[in-house]
């Protein structure tokens, strides 16, 4: 005897398909991983400085012969550009920092390389970077005035010594800190030595060398400011030198706001250039 079921029947249609259930690990990976800002955010907070300072010059909150204005701090820079004398302190400026930081970086590289990837290297270089690491650059200062003089010689000397020792530092770090597996895919692959470099150990020291970069440029721009207020007869650091004498308050903070836009633009190439050039990494997340 057949008995029949009183349940409903039901027909499976395209609109009760499953839908996918996130796992919980899937879930808490999105959660972890941040959203990328937009490209205006790096200048949020120096629009927001600026908005601050305006309001307290303008409400009489802050003493504006400690302080300029903003409005006064663009007056006179408009005047100091359109008189020619601070075209000329820029360029001498960028000029030193450009110089040094090309000598600096040309022989991190050099040195970081034969450091990182040989063992010769890594005992007869590593153990005087580490040295001159110990001592302050700015240190160096009444030494190397004996031996170069107080000329272009001796800031572009400094700045490169200031320059060298993070990008050093941190590129051969990245070097000796590629992982394993990839130094084993490569011996499984049978990679010869100027393609295990150039697939392997150039990708995988790009993200410290940027590090050592940013880093150095913050540095280069620093050094700058001290060098260019000893016997120097122009720069940026000379003419803040010459208004702090005069006690021009506002001259004194156009060069500061020029140092911080020399530091904010550079950074920000760098960042750029290193986005692209480190774009597979994002692929992995």
């Amino acid at each position: 005897m057949t008995t029949l079921s009183l349940r409903p029947t039901r027909t499976t249609t395209e609109h009760d398909a499953p839908t996918a259930i996130p796992t919980p690990r899937a879930t808490h990976r999105k959660r972890l991983v941040p959203r990328r800002s937009p490209r205006w955010a790096p200048i949020a907070g120096p629009v927001l400085i600026l908005g601050l300072w305006s309001i307290s010059s303008a409400y009489e909150l802050i003493d504006t012969r400690m302080l300029p204005a903003p409005w006064t701090i663009a007056g006179t820079f408009l005047d100091l550009w359109t008189s020619g004398t601070l075209v000329g302190d820029i360029a001498t400026s960028l000029q030193r920092a450009a110089i040094g930081f090309g000598l600096g970086l040309a022989f991190a590289l050099v040195l970081a390389l034969l450091a990182g990837l040989t063992r010769v290297g890594d005992t007869l270089i590593d153990g005087t970077v580490q040295l001159k690491r110990a001592i302050p650059t700015l240190g160096l200062i009444p030494l190397l005035i004996l031996w170069l003089g107080i000329g272009e010689s001796f800031k572009i000397v400094i700045i490169a010594l200031s320059v060298f020792v993070p990008i050093y530092i941190n590129l051969v770090a990245a070097l000796q800190g590629i992982d394993h597996r990839y130094v084993e895919l490569a011996q499984v692959l049978r990679l010869n030595r100027t393609q295990f470099i150039r697939q392997v150990v150039f990708p995988g020291a790009l993200p410290g060398l940027f590090i050592g970069l940013r880093l150095a440029v913050n540095i280069s721009w620093l050094s700058l400011v001290v060098l260019e207020q000893i016997n120097a007869t122009s720069g940026l650091g000379y003419m803040m030198f010459q208004a702090q004498n005069y006690g021009q308050m506002d001259v004194i903070v156009v060069g500061l706001v020029i140092y911080g836009m020399f530091g904010f633009v550079t950074d920000t190439i760098i960042r750029t250039i290193e986005r692209k050039a480190l774009s597979w990494r994002r692929g992995l997340h």
